[in-house]
């Protein structure tokens, strides 16, 4: 391995992860990120004088807690701060539900709504958690291949059929949660709203899709099944914002003697015979390599070849089909106070839970589902999905004395193409909806407002090099899965174009501030380049 020379194309937090390993296992890695800034999307960022932004990513959950202990991520400064409670839905008629990793508190706020709920809980819980231990060791290591060339393809079947082995009799229930609708498995589960609502923010979270959309149980699933804060599917900020974690990656694979340069945009990924060969850059640049690992999304990644013949038709063809459709806009704030929200059930005198997120908006089901058709047929949500966090509370460094910053997730945007001239007009109408639901919610929200930024998939896919603005580099629907992420027939990191890999959330398994698909790729790149 001494001497092999890789390049890892992106700075964000898969591409640091691969290149740590990729250094640690003895090959030469520099990482070439086009922005002045590491991290991608997991970024904190000083949007206004004092204020300091997790300008895309805010939380953080489904890091994988073994690259968090094999590269010493504490040792180079990460340190997570838990959110308790971690969930505030404050609704129009005043009453409230708080949920969080204290069963007792969650059963008296369900039970408020249904008792019968409040007991259905800690199963419903239970049940995901033995599902998520189940099929979590399949995270870790490259999807099975459906062909299969040798003994060493046999081991991921193994693991897979081993974790199905492991759920027994719950295996249907497991099968109907992956592949289902959500709102139907929430429907059986619960009687009352905003439980149901609470809950089924997380089946579309970065989707194109509704509640009742088949596929949207494995999108509820995906994001419940974290654990880096100790707790399953407890949510956690980091401590300086999401740049924090990028700035512990970028140690690591300093330690390690990864080379790191920004301002290095990739304009060419050179290819002689199938294979390869190095990149140039805008500069103009050219530099050498016996392997790439590209940290952005597929269609970025390939429309970088300098031959368009280096890839098969077929390839071409399902790379395509591949779905870059984005609900998602990311609103960042400068507030000069808190927001007061009205919460009338609240016991006096008890602070209202600003820690975690607050869902605002569309709560239950059939509003999420109007959400959704409204974004289908073209037009920004009446009332969207408002998913509004306060890290500040918890992190005051963030913000100057007495100031907070805020983040809010919303969806849904139409799924225009991000040239199309509606979308200066759309981000001044997605603003004014969303600012509308906070001031519902809380009364006087507009006068705390500074400064506020708006970035809808046009700015997203500008920014952070996002191929339609979507966050997961790909639809994570049942079909873009295991071994047919990015596209059946080439799931392990590998691609047509010989030493040329996908170490980004398009590759398994998929989406999220995880950073297994960059230690995956890694592992598999050091096994081929031995």
């Amino acid at each position: 391995m001494s001497g092999r020379r890789v390049l890892v194309v992106g700075g964000g937090h898969n591409g640091l992860v691969a290149a740590a390993y990729l250094a640690r296992g003895g090959a030469s890695v520099t990482v070439l990120e086009r922005r002045e800034i590491l991290g991608g999307a997991c970024v904190t960022e000083e949007c206004w004088p004092g204020y300091r932004v997790s300008r895309a990513a805010y939380v953080l959950s489904l890091f994988r807690p073994r690259i968090a202990r094999e590269l010493g991520l504490a040792r180079h400064g990460l340190v997570l701060l838990p959110r308790r409670p971690s969930s505030f839905t404050p609704m129009p008629d005043g009453r409230s539900l708080v949920l969080g990793a204290d069963p007792a508190l969650n059963a008296a706020e369900i039970g408020r709504f249904s008792k019968r709920d409040a007991e259905a809980f800690p199963r419903y819980e239970a049940l995901l958690a033995r599902i998520a231990d189940a099929l979590e060791p399949t995270l870790d290591i490259p999807p099975p291949d459906p062909a299969i060339r040798g003994p060493a393809d046999l081991v991921p079947w193994w693991r897979l059929m081993r974790a199905g082995l492991r759920l027994g009799r719950e295996a249907p229930a497991a099968a109907r949660l992956l592949l289902g609708p959500a709102r139907e498995l929430l429907e059986e589960w619960f009687d009352s709203e905003p439980l149901r609502g609470t809950l089924a923010t997380d089946a579309v979270i970065g989707a194109f899709a509704a509640p009742s959309t088949p596929g949207t149980g494995y999108v509820l699933f995906h994001h419940v099944m974290g654990s880096m804060t100790g707790h399953r599917g407890v949510w956690a900020y980091v401590q300086g914002g999401m740049g924090a974690l990028s700035d512990a990656l970028a140690g690591a694979a300093r330690a390690a003697g990864v080379e790191l340069r920004c301002g290095a945009t990739v304009s060419q990924l050179r290819t002689r015979d199938g294979r390869v060969t190095g990149v140039v850059l805008e500069s103009g640049e050219e530099i050498e390599a016996d392997a790439v690992a590209s940290c952005a999304d597929p269609a970025r990644t390939f429309s970088l070849l300098e031959d368009d013949d280096a890839l098969p038709e077929t390839f071409r063809r399902a790379l395509a089909a591949i779905d870059y459709r984005s609900p998602v806009v990311k609103l960042n704030l400068a507030l000069n106070a808190l927001p007061e929200f009205r919460a009338t059930d609240r016991p006096h005198g008890e602070p209202t839970p600003l820690s975690g997120t607050i869902h605002l908006g569309a709560q239950d089901l059939p509003a999420i589902d109007a959400a959704f058709d409204d974004a289908r047929a073209g037009r920004v949500s009446t009332r969207p999905v408002v998913e509004l966090t306060l890290p500040s509370v918890v992190d005051p460094t963030l913000a100057p004395p007495g100031c907070h910053v805020a983040s809010v997730f919303a969806q849904y945007a139409p799924a225009l193409a991000t040239d199309d001239p509606a979308w200066p007009e759309l981000r001044d109408q997605i603003r004014e909806r969303v600012l509308d639901c906070c001031e519902e919610a809380a009364p006087g929200f507009r006068e705390r407002v500074e400064h506020v930024e708006v970035l809808a998939p046009p700015d997203l896919e500008a920014i952070f090099g996002l191929t339609g603005g979507n966050i997961f580099h790909g639809a994570m629907t049942p079909d873009r899965l295991l071994f047919m992420r990015p596209v059946a027939g080439w799931a392990r990191h590998r691609t047509p174009v010989h030493g040329l890999w996908l170490c980004g959330s398009g590759a398994h398994p998929g989406g999220g501030v995880m950073g297994a698909p960059g230690r995956n790729a890694a592992l598999e790149m050091l096994r081929d380049l031995r």
